[in-house]
């Protein structure tokens, strides 16, 4: 009687013949625990099913999403196995409580109301049974899906607003950063334990002395100093552990403003578009400071100012290597890396080194990378570098007294907070032996199980104190608590030399980085044309913008600005006979200076510039004692008028494949004069423009000697190698 009042009349024969199948749900494994009532009323709907005719035996129950959300059918195991097998047109009804038991997701609700149409599935729940391809039927469980995920919204809205009203008043609860603990009363106070508030003023102090992440994570570790970490889960929760510095602690770290004093909620925000499907813990993103939902200062007890979070901040954003950031000090030699801005466009310049030398140059790259077109300028290293270096140090030289005075404060602060630390971990190191030791007494004989495990316990207390104690004896022979009188001197007498503190060996390229940055924020250069002056502009930290012009070397005589004036007057001393070592003497006495080279004029330099002018070509041209015949030419003369590299001009002299012959004294000085008329010179050049096969080696050798057999034995081992 009660299976025919239950009876619907849209179950038909075939639904009978295949399975009816029963959906079980709960949200979360406390309501699996707690609401028990629901879950008994789920499994109660396989009785339904057989009250309608299923045999028992084709009554299936799926229930592997228990404790599991309905918000998507990710990691819903049991629901996709529902679709598969409606799909594979196994399934005549779904049975359910209500519909929000199989999805609560329109998306999800109407993929399986298509499939269940598709199929001729039914969809029962207390308040009847439902055929998809029906319109009044499909129109009803549209209905009910879409208030279904909008019940789901609006409780979920509900508890976000009372969580984020909670948060406003600072009263929302979580787990603190590390070094502070939470009470019962859920009020949030520092660590209890000395040494594990000292070990993050540690990390803070650490991190004002080296300026980035990288330099406090090695320094902590070199100094051995462990954080200590409140277990949160487990057998050992609320312990403390003491674990190793690693970078992300100290970046969590350095950027909470828990440290500051403030309360802050909202900093990690849920971001749907980076979640990845079955992973609930990614999707979070960081927020900037305009986008946190709460901030409310002076909420915890502080282990820095606010000023001192901000500045932090500041210097690790300064940190970045990026275009508007300095970032970091690195190990190359470049001193203004990450300092130099292009006076033409603004960009940042960048520092390439010579393969060869070492040697950096700072380039604009900009329209380079961006547009392709040609670089803004570009500025040899060395020579920039030395020039700010000067006027750093002529900016640090009144303050010497006063960096020796800071620097041995800071230095005697830093040690005493060290041993400070030292002792705190022996004296917890021999409490942890004396507790030992304690429980091994009170342990009763007979017992030598217990007793045994104990004692082993003890040993190994007794073995963790006595390597304590030899790392502690090592770092007060390296670092003792108060500086030596020698140490003193030291201090105050490199303070007081800066230049030789700053030229010292001890002193490595990131320190004069480092000291640059203090004093430092940007330098704007700007080359005049091509020429060797460089306008310079020094923003100063605190605000102050000085000029000023330098000297840069140059590749070529034609980018100096003077280089008209020197043309002019090394024609007229040229003219007058004058010999070499006097024009040197004359030029350096009036102020002119050769290009690149950064010294004064020589004989062999004003040697090559009076070649470069053309003073000393063909014809009867009398330059000290030499003399050259007519059609004769100098190496870089003829080499430029062909045009082909010296080098291989002077290799084909060597062999003899042109007249040539050594002029001057015998030495270092003495010159090579290469024989090149009108005839000769149009077979040089077209010789140099033919691609050298084996048919131009020949002729070559027929023109040049008359056998050709020591020629060609020379250039077939040439081509053998």
């Amino acid at each position: 009687m009660r299976a025919a009042a239950w009876r619907s009349e849209k179950i038909l024969p075939g639904h009978l013949e295949r399975l009816g199948v029963v959906y079980v749900r709960q949200s979360t494994m406390q309501q699996v625990l707690e609401h028990s009532e629901s879950t008994k009323l789920q499994y109660g709907l396989r009785r339904r099913a057989e009250d309608w005719g299923w045999p028992a035996e084709r009554v299936l129950v799926i229930d592997e999403d228990l404790g599991k959300s309905g918000a998507t059918s990710e990691g819903r195991a049991g629901f996709q196995r529902l679709v598969s097998e409606v799909t594979l047109g196994h399934v005549g009804v779904i049975l359910g409580v209500e519909m929000s038991r199989l999805a609560r997701s329109c998306r999800d609700w109407y993929h399986l109301i298509e499939v269940c149409a598709l199929f001729g599935t039914l969809i029962a729940d207390l308040d009847g049974v439902y055929d998809p391809r029906g319109y009044n039927d499909r129109l009803l469980l549209g209905l009910k899906g879409t208030m279904s995920e909008a019940e789901l919204h609006l409780l979920k809205q509900r508890m976000y607003q009372g969580k984020l009203a909670k948060a406003r008043r600072g009263e929302l609860g979580g787990p603190p950063p590390l070094g502070y603990v939470r009470r019962a009363n859920g009020e949030v106070v520092m660590d209890p334990d000395a040494q594990a508030q000292s070990a993050v003023r540690l990390v803070f102090r650490t991190f004002e002395e080296q300026r980035t992440i990288g330099g406090t994570l090695r320094a902590l570790v070199r100094e051995g100093v462990r954080l200590g970490v409140r277990v949160r889960a487990g057998e050992a929760k609320g312990e403390l552990e003491w674990r190793r510095a690693n970078r992300m602690t100290l970046q969590n770290l350095l950027t909470h403003p828990a440290y500051a004093g403030a309360y802050a909620y909202g900093r990690r925000q849920q971001d749907p578009a980076r979640q990845k499907p079955g992973r609930r813990s990614t999707g979070r993103v960081v927020r900037a400071r305009e986008e946190w939902h709460v901030l409310l200062q002076d909420r915890l007890p502080a282990y820095i100012t606010w000023d001192r979070y901000e500045e932090n901040l500041a210097q690790l954003r300064r940190n970045r290597q990026r275009a508007l950031e300095a970032g970091a000090p690195r190990a190359g030699k470049a001193l203004l890396s990450g300092l130099l801005a292009c006076g033409r466009c603004g960009a940042r310049m960048v520092v390439h080194y010579d393969a060869h030398t070492g040697r950096p140059r700072y380039s604009c790259v900009r329209q380079v990378t961006d547009y392709g077109g040609k670089p803004c300028q570009g500025v040899a290293g060395p020579a920039l570098d030395a020039f700010v270096r000067e006027r750093v140090l002529d900016a640090l030289a009144p303050a010497g007294l006063e960096l020796s005075l800071e620097a041995a404060a800071q230095l005697e602060s830093r040690r005493e907070e060290l041993a400070r630390h030292w002792e705190q971990r022996r004296e917890r190191a021999a409490f942890e032996v004396e507790r030992a030791a304690r429980r091994h007494r009170l342990v009763e004989p007979e017992n030598r199980l217990v007793a045994r495990q104990l004692e082993q316990e003890w040993e190994a207390r007794l073995l963790e104190q006595r390597r304590l104690e030899e790392e502690w004896r090592r770092h007060e022979r390296d670092h003792p608590r108060a500086l030596s009188q020698l140490e003193r001197e030291a201090i105050r007498r490199l303070a007081a030399d800066i230049p030789a503190l700053w030229d010292s060996e001890t002193t490595t390229t990131k320190d004069r980085q480092e000291i640059l940055r203090e004093v430092v924020e940007r330098v704007r250069v700007d080359v005049r044309g091509q020429s060797e002056h460089v306008e310079l502009e020094i923003r100063w930290a605190g605000g102050l913008t000085t000029q000023h012009t330098m000297v840069r070397p140059v590749r070529r005589y034609e980018q100096m600005s003077n280089f008209a004036d020197l043309r002019d007057r090394m024609t007229t001393l040229h003219a007058a006979g004058t010999p070499l070592a006097q024009i040197a003497e004359r030029l350096d006495a009036e102020g002119f200076r050769p290009p690149k080279r950064g010294r004064r004029f020589n004989v062999s330099i004003v040697q090559g510039l009076a070649e470069r002018l053309g003073l000393c070509r063909t014809g009867a041209t009398a330059w000290g004692r030499v003399t050259l015949e007519p059609g004769e030419w100098w190496l870089q003369d003829l080499a430029r008028e062909i045009p082909m590299p010296p080098v291989t001009l002077y290799d084909w002299a060597r062999r003899g494949r042109l007249r040539a012959r050594r002029v001057g004294a015998e030495g270092p000085r003495q010159r090579l004069a290469l024989w090149a008329d009108a005839t000769e010179l149009g077979r040089l050049r077209a010789l140099r423009a033919a691609p050298l096969g084996a048919h131009q080696r020949e002729r070559w050798l027929r023109t040049t000697d008359d056998d050709g057999s020591a020629e060609r034995a020379a250039l077939q081992s040439k081509s053998g190698r």
